[in-house]
């Protein structure tokens, strides 16, 4: 037995080196023509999204939009009525509450991959702008000391 290709079919019928036999004014004799081929890739070609889009569910929103609703409440009326002694406390806890409802809103945002304007997105590789940061940083700073400031005046 010898090793090597062979150039002949079990047949005994000769193979040529470039494929299937063509016909003499160069059509090849077997297979789909070319419209037919972009007809069979057409027709199989379904577009599925194999992963959802991220976005924020109604039940991640409902608690964060109650409580930041609540806590703007308990914020607001003792600071516009000028409720007594307990008015000081009450609007504390209001402050504190919409703190807390804003801090969960940034996590779930940030779990299905929003990122705060000017900030890249996670995953990146890129290090945010240190003056972006530094804005985001005076903004949350002032709008603390202003309400901390409104709050201490009802005593």
């Amino acid at each position: 037995m010898e090793a090597g290709p062979r150039d002949t079919a079990p047949g005994g019928e000769q193979l040529s080196s470039d494929g299937p036999e063509t016909i003499p004014d160069g059509v090849i004799a077997d297979g789909p023509t070319p419209d037919e081929i972009a007809a069979q890739h057409e027709a199989a070609e379904v577009e599925v999204e194999l992963r959802p889009q991220r976005r924020l569910r109604i039940w991640q929103l409902a608690p964060i939009v109650m409580l930041a609703t609540l806590g703007s409440l308990m914020f607001a009326f003792p600071l516009f009525f000028e409720f007594g002694d307990g008015g000081a406390v009450v609007a504390m806890l209001g402050l504190l509450i919409s703190s807390c409802a804003a801090g969960w809103g940034l996590m779930a945002a940030r779990r299905v991959g929003y990122t705060l304007p000017g900030l890249p997105p996670r995953g990146s590789g890129r290090w945010p702008d240190w003056r972006v940061v530094g804005a985001y940083v005076v903004v949350v700073a002032a709008v603390t000391v202003l309400a901390v400031w409104r709050v201490a005046r009802l005593r």
